[in-house]
């Protein structure tokens, strides 16, 4: 797949300026920078979720602001700091998120594969209502993954996990997007991570 995004004169707030930036399929970036410098605005604003003060994206030399919202998150998929789970199962919640997205449902098989590369190894019929914030982070980034995403964004995702945990679960999800040919953009606070896993590291300053 000869897949591209980039993104040019890029400004957010009316102080947030961002370097002009491609991203080629299999790619891995790491996003560094203090607080507020906008890694989590940047990654809404590729995924259409924000729109920017200045400057385009383009999907496939497409300016995302005139795809589809809807159809570009499908291609996109955001996941946050905080994530939404809905009440019931973990097999309720891999059901429910691809009947929102009118995608078909996900092999049982396959969804314990996904959690299993997540570093989650708890049964499918186990309820997520009375899990901790870093095993629901783990689940929506199995069900992130089962939805086979073309760019994979993830902020702060291993924000709940200690260090040797981060670096399977991180190490798993690229291996996994790699054999995909998924690029992901990841906002990440853990220079250690970014080092070892980055093809390449962007460092925000946020106001020029």
């Amino acid at each position: 797949m000869n897949f591209k995004i980039k993104w040019e004169n890029l400004c957010a707030f009316t102080t947030i300026k961002y370097p002009d930036f491609s991203l080629t399929t299999e790619k891995i970036i790491f996003l560094n920078g203090p607080s507020g410098c906008g890694k989590s605005t940047l990654l809404k604003i590729i995924n259409g979720t924000l729109t920017p003060f200045a400057g385009k994206v383009f999907l496939d030399n497409q300016e995302i602001s005139t795809l589809d919202p809807i159809y570009l998150r499908r291609r996109v998929i955001l996941a946050e700091q905080s994530v939404y789970l809905f009440s019931g199962t973990i097999s309720d919640n891999f059901r429910r998120f691809h009947q929102y997205r009118k995608t078909p449902a996900v092999r049982q098989e396959k969804c314990q594969a996904l959690l299993d590369i997540c570093g989650f190894s708890f049964n499918l019929e186990e309820s997520c209502d009375s899990m901790s914030g870093g095993e629901r982070q783990r689940i929506f980034l199995a069900i992130a993954l089962s939805m086979e995403p073309e760019v994979l964004l993830l902020d702060e995702p291993t924000s709940a996990m200690d260090s040797a945990l981060a670096h399977i679960v991180m190490g798993n999800i690229i291996k996994y997007c790699r054999a995909h040919n998924t690029p992901i953009i990841i906002v990440s606070h853990d220079l250690e991570l970014s080092n070892t896993y980055a093809d390449e590291i962007i460092r925000l300053e946020g106001k020029p």
